[in-house]
């Protein structure tokens, strides 16, 4: 049997062929038929600009909310800092990875364009965040990918704090594991799991390929039903 042709051999060529030939929904029909089916994150979490596409490995930061009236009964030294450890976080981002951040309430931005400057100088691929963003002009002016729910400018420094970050996360559905891929376009985001991002993506290779002829024989006159027993893809 000739042995398969490797389509990549790094993240930086797997994440290239993604954002040439891919889309979250044939990732995500791919993770369907091998059971993994609670990969998206929460509609609400959006790009903010409709051509933003996002692929990274994920840097998980755990968020929480604080309140000013429990300040002086706090035990946790971490929860006196100004942004408990989301500094730390941002500095830790590396190249190709993708500040995502969860756990608090959606009540004030999560991220901004200060964050934005930093993460690009540190090579990230982008941000996600269960929350708001904020600064939107000058975030999209350094056309680095967000998602999030929205522009909402309430700042998160006295609501919320960073607590740990390179930790599991629950995102809605969905567990994120630092180092999953996280792959976002306009359709959604979804999580592929390190164990398996082989098979998924080049399944999914296949599958949008394959759509691609199945698409031009239904625009030559081919009709669905005849489509779909010839190809198999629909």
């Amino acid at each position: 049997m000739k042995p398969q042709k490797k389509l990549w051999s790094d993240d930086a060529g797997l994440f290239a062929l993604a954002r040439e030939e891919l889309f979250t929904a044939v990732v995500g029909d791919i993770m369907d038929q091998l059971g993994a089916q609670r990969q998206f994150l929460p509609p609400r979490i959006r790009p903010l600009r409709d051509d933003m596409v996002i692929i990274g490995r994920a840097m998980t930061v755990l968020e929480a909310d604080v309140w000013p009236e429990g300040r002086a009964k706090r035990k946790n030294a971490v929860l006196g800092k100004p942004f408990g450890l989301m500094l730390e976080a941002l500095d830790d981002l590396k190249p190709n990875e993708i500040y995502v951040c969860a756990g608090a309430s959606p009540s004030y931005a999560l991220w901004g364009e200060l964050m934005s400057t930093r993460a690009l100088r540190c090579g990230a691929a982008g941000a996600i965040v269960d929350g708001y963003s904020r600064d939107t002009r000058g975030v999209l002016a350094l056309n680095l990918p967000v998602f999030s729910h929205g522009p909402y400018a309430q700042d998160q420094a006295p609501r919320g704090k960073v607590i740990d970050f390179r930790v599991p996360l629950r995102v809605g559905e969905a567990s994120v594991e630092p180092g999953d891929i996280l792959f976002g376009d306009i359709d959604g985001v979804c999580v592929v799991p390190r164990a398996l991002e082989r098979e998924v993506f080049s399944r999914a290779l296949e599958k949008a390929r394959g759509e691609k002829r199945v698409q031009a024989a239904i625009a030559r006159g081919m009709t669905a039903r005849r489509a779909f027993a010839r190809f198999g893809i629909m």
